[in-house]
């Protein structure tokens, strides 16, 4: 673990003493917990979905070929609906 040493606001140091206080943890737990959440965290949770998504095609055999799909969309009989009233 390594030192540092941050300048914070008198209405940002009271709030994190505050609550510091009342959660029975230090000011410095606090600041780790936050900059975890904030630089970690999303990551962590992005890695995981992702991971989840990876697997989630195990066991198709198709192939998705985007290209196709979006032509397929292309090709809606929707502008033949609306031509034909």
């Amino acid at each position: 673990m390594r030192r540092t040493q941050l300048y914070l606001d008198d209405h940002l140091w009271d709030a994190l003493h505050a609550r510091a206080r009342s959660g029975k943890t230090t000011v410095s737990e606090l600041v780790r917990e936050a900059v975890r959440e904030r630089y970690f965290g999303r990551r962590d949770e992005q890695m995981k979905a992702m991971r989840e998504f990876v697997g989630s095609r195990k066991g198709r055999t198709e192939t998705l070929d985007a290209v196709e799909y979006v032509r397929s969309l292309r090709k809606s009989s929707r502008l033949d609906r609306l031509h034909s009233k």
